[in-house]
């Protein structure tokens, strides 16, 4: 697969967890991979999905955290439960 395949996906950064993601799903697409292979890669698939989906929310928390100034300049952050 890629140089990624080996790392932990908890370790990945969103995008290196979307690339390799990306690869998964064209591999399967593709249907030339031996059955074992295709469930290995499949459940590699939904971890890296997963990681994508928590990096995201993680980010709109932190952009949602952003206080804005009477003229719509960023003025700091405040605290977001959970962060």
């Amino acid at each position: 697969m890629t140089e990624t395949a080996q790392t932990p996906v908890a370790d990945l950064s969103f995008e290196d967890a979307m690339k390799e993601l990306e690869t998964v799903v064209g591999r399967l697409e593709r249907g030339d991979v031996p059955l074992e292979e295709s469930i290995r890669l499949y459940e590699r698939g939904a971890e890296l999905k997963k990681r994508c989906e928590a990096k995201l929310k993680e980010a709109e928390e932190k952009v949602a955290a952003i206080t804005l100034d009477g003229e719509g300049n960023p003025a700091g952050l405040k605290p977001v439960e959970g962060l």
